[in-house]
């Protein structure tokens, strides 16, 4: 019997071969073995879980409130040339009408250019 690596997801023990994807029957996180190969680098997805690059031009999906700030970054609000940035907030951007701000992908949703 092959051994294959531990769930990324829960760590599980368990996990078994489903064609060419590994599935953790304890989650069911499945994730191609090819996949961790690239697991060096980070991938940035959104609310949709679309993958996003440098210079994507995205969309808020939720009214979001500024610290330190009475402002309030509205839904809908279309955000430019974002930079991809490692960390908990992993979008840099300039919103309009805010100014220069972190976001995190998982408020935003990439738009078709």
């Amino acid at each position: 019997m092959s051994e294959f690596p531990p769930c990324p997801k829960c760590n599980s023990p368990y996990v078994y071969e489903d064609g060419s994807m590994l599935v953790c029957p304890e989650c069911a996180h499945e994730w191609s073995p090819a996949a961790e190969e690239d697991a060096g680098a980070a991938v940035v997805r959104d609310a949709n879980g679309t993958e996003l690059q440098d210079g994507d031009t995205v969309t808020v999906i939720k009214d979001l409130k500024v610290k330190g700030s009475s402002s309030v970054v509205k839904v809908g609000t279309k955000v430019k040339n974002i930079r991809l940035v490692d960390g908990d907030h992993d979008i840099d951007c300039k919103v309009p009408g805010i100014g220069q701000m972190g976001l995190k992908s998982e408020f935003v949703k990439k738009v078709a250019d």
